[in-house]
């Protein structure tokens, strides 16, 4: 039942609920974005795939000075050049992800699940890999909280095939608080690994 009906709706509810409630943070975010790099857009779009391989539009607030060409060809070399000053304080507390929150209203991501990668990465998975799009993309996700972007790309998969296999309303619940803890206290606080809803 959670599966297939109840985290979808959740997820709906608890995406509009945060968006009231965040929208002030996201309004100071998108007035500072502005006042920085006046020519640059305040969201940062890029299409990911999703559910079955669906192709949708992530939304993310711009951290990055505008390099069309770069972002054309998903180069990431100069990517740590390019961050502004607000970009980080907007990485560091994750401000830049809420405006996902639409893709959760609109039923492109969940709350909690695998990350969404390129359509190009994508096109190189194996048959595990593959298995990371049986379910919604998430804001966050058992990898994310896991070790997120310091975790070889081998153990980010095993974190991601272990959710498809088993996630439920507790596990969900987990990653969703352990999220909110990195938030607030830096990820070095927080060691215990998330591998089992039963733990």
């Amino acid at each position: 039942m959670y599966r297939k009906y109840i985290k979808r709706l959740l997820d709906y509810i608890l995406a509009v609920v945060l968006l009231v409630a965040l929208s002030p943070i996201m309004l100071l975010a998108a007035i500072a974005i502005k006042l920085e790099d006046p020519k640059g857009l305040v969201l940062f779009k890029q299409e990911r795939v999703g559910k079955n391989g669906r192709i949708f539009k992530i939304y993310k607030f711009r951290t990055m000075k505008v390099d069309n060409k770069a972002e054309k060809n998903f180069d990431s070399s100069k990517d740590a050049e390019r961050i502004t000053f607000i970009g980080k304080i907007l990485r560091r507390t994750k401000i830049d992800e809420l405006p996902q929150l639409f893709n959760v209203v609109k039923g492109d991501m969940a709350l909690v699940g695998p990350r969404p990668t390129i359509k190009i990465q994508v096109d190189n998975y194996t048959s595990r890999e593959m298995r990371r799009l049986k379910v919604r993309p998430g804001m966050t996700g058992l990898a994310q909280v896991n070790g997120n972007v310091a975790l070889p790309w081998d153990k980010r998969i095993e974190y991601d095939v272990f959710y498809v296999d088993n996630y439920s309303v507790i596990l969900d619940i987990k990653i969703l608080l352990k999220t909110i803890a990195i938030i607030l206290f830096g990820e070095k606080h927080f060691k215990k690994e998330i591998t089992k809803a039963s733990t």
